[in-house]
């Protein structure tokens, strides 16, 4: 017999056979009777209350986590890579888009802190379009892996299959402390290969569930060693659950419900209650019939403790949310949006749904929205007898497991945690959330599925005569599901595959329909597209958004016409407005771009400029906060000439972002536009200290510098046209413009090489051609200038300053005079009026000494351009010619010579700034002009006046020294220098 002595207690005796143990597993409790709890207080036989005391002191020792051997982790790991490796060979697909290839926050220069201010999708959480998907760590592993990996897809899948494994390794642990070795083990492996599953881990953005349940399951293993010796609590292990629930939390939403399993486990395993025994611990506590001991009081402050961390976590989650909950549609979610009883029809009928699809995942859909579970509209419907038979099935193993003590009963409640607990804040019971069933939300609630099928396993193959069948069942099972898993997963393998498998299973979803038109548009098939789109609206007329896509690809087939007509039919399906309503919390942010996409298509039209103006102001007062409609009503103000406005469109956005690299840049823009380039450099300069690697304001903020013709800016220019390239290495404009630059430092060979590049990434770069060639005219190199212009007209044959440049030295160098005449004539073929290649071409008649046809020629150049002075003078000297030709002189002694007029300019860049709509802005490169025939014309005017004033006097002797000097001044005039023009 054995004593035990309790404070403030009567001492009793209790036999041996009261303290024996029962077998079971390391993380079960004791178990309890009605009048063991009853002697507690008092009242109950006279071995009871200390009986009891006496088993807790001998069973309720603190928690031995079983070890796991390699043979195990390496047996998971293997089966792990067996079902999910050829998920390495898929690509991001459905909302791996937004979460991946348009996530900023993945991208190094974006500041770390933004993942903390933003959603899982890169979106501002104050901002009312923003999922409220709160997940920094785990866009923190994407941004890992672009930082490793960029976006090759196939580390971000094989990342999801190594913390797969590691989650069905962890759960292994968690098993063994409800079920014996082996059973543990077949829990983990149909955990490990359920197709459930495929939607987690083989899409990416299915990491939320991966990272969160980590850290799910480690906090509860370490709540479990909260116990020590005699039920006293061992802080650490409290403290550290807290930190990875809140860890968990930080990778999914879900993380937080961990704390309602610690409760259930430390109640009904760690404490070893039942229902009748709990029943009777109120019914004393309410008479006051007893004082409650002090391990009940400990484990009192144990559930406080979590009670208050879960409150805490709570608020802080409110807080970063803003107390705003995400706007979804009634196409996200019909029934949530449905009146009573529908709405709680249809979601106490989605749980069957999904208790089914654990129970037999053959027909698997990555979207559940819209059509794809008609509402539950009546109390006739069948589906309620689907409702009435689960909940009969939960309430009989909630009522096995809490009335009946024992082992078994304490696996069941586990399990009944694990998969009920996880599911709440999915379950649309208690707030609506934005999809009707989605998969991945059932990869928790799956571990108590597999927990409880393992039990029942157990028991079955306790039994000998199914012992065999029970193994015979499982092998099928195991190679059934992994056969449908590595299945599943080829069907995420792209956009394309998805959807259309996805429509396999439900013909009823619009939003399935339009996400295949939506793979087809992204290889531009717009044919095929359109008709997925167009049975979209069929299958739900009233979707805005698959007429808006019905629009948008009669436009890029060019049918404006019926692009339009969708577009109306669109806008017709808003809802309209409601006096003292806020229209913003009834309409999906997205849905407003019907008015956006109508303005960007009417706008194409010149004369329905107000009218577009008309429908971006119409956005704007549904929500003023509508940043898009800001931005493109500002593009659409700079078209009709309205840059002031545009100005305060972009202010105004930029109050709603300042954040947004873009808009700092189309500011920038319009500042261009106000021909205040101060205020333009200053704006580029703000975009890129958002955004360091915004090309376009590098590029363009280069550009501007460079216009400046301030030498200090030039090597800031230079650096930024360098970062330019390095991120647009086949853009040939960024090497263009370092040309450019290097020939404004008179880096000549730097010039030519930078040149050179430009023409190699894009051959024919007409810029490029010319001022190359131009470069070679200006440096003495004039007949490397020639095979460059051979390109460039090769290229351009009608490129007015190339032909000109190309006969001035034919003419001057090469003495070509045919080939310089065929030059200036292509030049009048392309525009008559052109005065230079007209007065260039009357020289080549002086050089043929068709002195009447050159004279004509002036006359008719004169008459497009009467106030050159230069023309006048020409025109003299030939007139005087002729004279003196009809008086008897010779022509070679007559009169001085006239040289080609040389007006070629150096071009810039034809693609200069560009606007955030992809609309092209340009900016030329201004250069200085400066007259050339100054010289000429004066010396010209002094050698006609000799000439009258000798010709009397001199002799024959004098007059051909007099020509000699003038041929000497003559030869210095074919040296004008040439002019820069802005093309």
């Amino acid at each position: 017999m054995y004593k035990h002595v309790g404070a403030g207690m009567r001492e009793i005796t209790c036999s041996p056979d009261t303290l024996a143990a029962a077998d079971m597993p390391p993380g079960l409790g004791g178990e309890r009777t009605g009048n063991e709890w009853a002697g507690l207080f008092g009242d109950g036989p006279e071995c009871g209350g200390w009986s009891f005391g006496a088993r807790r002191s001998a069973e309720q020792q603190p928690v031995r986590m079983a070890e796991l051997s390699w043979k195990e982790v390496v047996l998971l790991t293997a089966v792990v890579t067996v079902c999910y490796w050829n998920s390495t060979h898929c690509g991001f697909v459905f909302d791996d888009v937004s979460a991946i290839l348009d996530n900023k926050d993945l991208h190094p220069s974006t500041p770390l802190k933004n993942l903390f201010h933003n959603d899982f999708w890169g979106t501002p959480m104050n901002e009312e379009r923003s999922h409220k998907s709160y997940r920094p760590l785990t866009v923190l592993t994407f941004r890992l892996n672009y930082l490793f990996s960029e976006l090759n897809s196939a580390f971000y899948h094989l990342l999801n299959l190594v913390l797969h494994a590691v989650v069905c390794i962890i759960y292994l642990k968690v098993c063994q402390l409800f079920l014996d070795r082996k059973s543990s083990l077949i829990a983990s492996l149909l955990f490990a290969v359920h197709p459930i599953h495929t939607e987690a881990v083989t899409g990416v953005v299915g990491r939320a569930e991966l990272l969160s349940s980590i850290f799910f399951l480690a906090a509860f293993l370490s709540y479990t060693k909260s116990k020590g010796p005699n039920n006293s609590i061992v802080w650490t292990p409290i403290v550290v659950t807290v930190i990875l629930v809140a860890v968990a939390t930080l990778c999914k939403e879900q993380g937080i419900t961990v704390i309602g399993i610690c409760f259930v486990y430390e109640i009904f395993v760690a404490q070893g209650f039942t229902l009748p025994i709990l029943g009777e611990i109120v019914v004393h506590l309410v008479r006051g019939k007893g004082n409650l001991p002090s391990w009940v009081l400990q484990t009192l402050i144990k559930l406080i403790f979590l009670m208050l961390s879960t409150l805490l976590l709570v608020i802080v989650r409110v807080q970063v949310i803003q107390s705003q909950l995400p706007i979804f549609t009634r196409f996200d979610n019909p029934a949530a949006v449905s009146p009573s009883p529908v709405r709680q029809l249809t979601f106490n009928y989605l749980l069957p749904l999904n208790g089914w699809l654990l129970l037999n995942p053959s027909e698997l859909c990555c979207d559940w929205t819209m059509g794809t579970v008609p509402l539950v509209e009546s109390f006739f419907d069948i589906r309620n007898l689907a409702t009435v038979i689960f909940y009969c099935l939960m309430v009989l193993l909630i009522h096995y497991s809490l009335r009946y003590p024992g082992e078994s009963s304490q696996v069941v409640i586990m399990a009944l945690s694990f998969m009920v607990l996880p599911f709440i804040p999915a379950s649309n019971l208690f707030f609506p959330v934005g999809f009707v069933v989605a998969e991945r939300v059932l990869y928790v609630p799956s571990m108590g599925f597999c927990l409880l099928v393992a039990h029942g396993w157990k028991k079955i193959a306790e039994t000998w005569n199914l012992k065999k069948l029970s193994w015979i069942g499982l092998t099928i099972l195991l190679v059934a599901h992994t056969s449908k898993t590595i299945y599943r997963n080829w069907d995420w393998e792209s956009e394309y595959t998805l959807f259309m498998s996805g429509l396999k299973v439900n013909k009823n979803n619009a939003k399935l329909w339009n996400n295949v038109g939506h793979a087809l548009e992204n290889e531009h098939n717009y044919g095929k597209a359109l008709k997925f789109f167009i049975q979209a609206t069929r299958v739900q007329p009233d979707d805005i958004g698959a007429h808006m896509n019905v629009g948008r690809t009669y436009k890029n087939l060019n049918k404006t016409k019926e692009a339009e007509d969708a577009y109306m039919l669109a806008k017709s399906l808003m809802p309209q407005v409601i006096p003292g309503k806020k229209y913003a919390a009834r309409v999906a942010p997205n849905h407003l771009n019907v008015y956006i996409n109508l303005a960007n298509l009417i706008r194409g039209n010149e004369s329905r400029l107000e009218e577009a103006d008309q429908l971006y102001r119409q956005a704007i007062s549904m929500r003023p906060d509508f940043k898009q409609a800001y931005i493109n009503r500002g593009e659409l103000l700079l078209k009709m000439d309205r840059p002031l406005e545009a100005r305060d469109a972009y202010i105004r956005a930029l109050e709603l972002d300042k954040t947004n690299a873009d808009l700092w840049y189309n500011l920038a823009i319009v500042y261009i536009e106000l021909k205040d380039p101060t205020e333009a450099l200053k704006h580029f300069n703000q975009a890129l200290e958002i955004s360091s690697n915004h090309k376009l304001a590098l590029f363009n903020s280069g550009l501007l510098m460079q216009e400046s013709g301030e030498a200090s800016l030039r090597p800031e220019a230079k650096k930024r046209f360098l970062s330019y390239v390095e991120m647009e290495p086949e853009d040939a404009n960024g090497y263009f413009n370092l040309g450019m630059l290097a020939m404004d430092n008179k880096e000549n060979v730097e010039a030519e090489s930078w040149m050179k590049k430009s023409i190699q990434v894009q051959p024919g770069f007409r810029s490029a051609l010319f001022n190359l060639a131009l470069l070679y005219s200006q440096t003495g190199m004039e007949m490397q200038a020639l095979p460059v212009l051979e390109d460039l007209l090769h290229h351009h044959p009608d490129h007015i300053k190339g032909l000109i440049l190309k006969g001035d030295i034919l003419m001057n160098k090469k003495k070509d005079i045919k080939g310089a005449k065929k030059c200036f004539e292509r030049i009048l073929e392309i525009d008559p009026s052109n005065v230079q290649g007209k007065h260039n071409l009357c020289v080549v008649y002086f050089e043929e000494k068709d002195l009447m046809r050159a004279e004509a020629c002036l006359s008719e150049t004169l008459a497009l351009a009467p106030d050159e002075e230069y023309i006048h003078r020409h025109l003299s000297i030939v007139r005087n010619k002729i004279a003196a030709q009809g008086s008897g002189g010779s022509l070679e002694q007559s009169a001085p010579a006239i040289s080609p007029a040389k007006r070629v300019g150096g071009e810039a860049s034809t693609e200069s700034r560009k606007e955030h709509s992809s609309e092209q802005r340009q900016v030329s490169k201004i250069g200085d002009a400066s007259e050339g025939d100054t010289e000429f014309s004066s010396n010209s005017k002094q050698s006609q006046n000799n000439l009258n004033k000798r010709t009397k006097k001199k002799s024959n002797k004098e007059i051909k020294e007099i020509e000699k000097k003038r041929a000497a001044a003559l030869k210095r005039l074919e040296e004008i220098e040439r002019i820069l023009n802005v093309e």
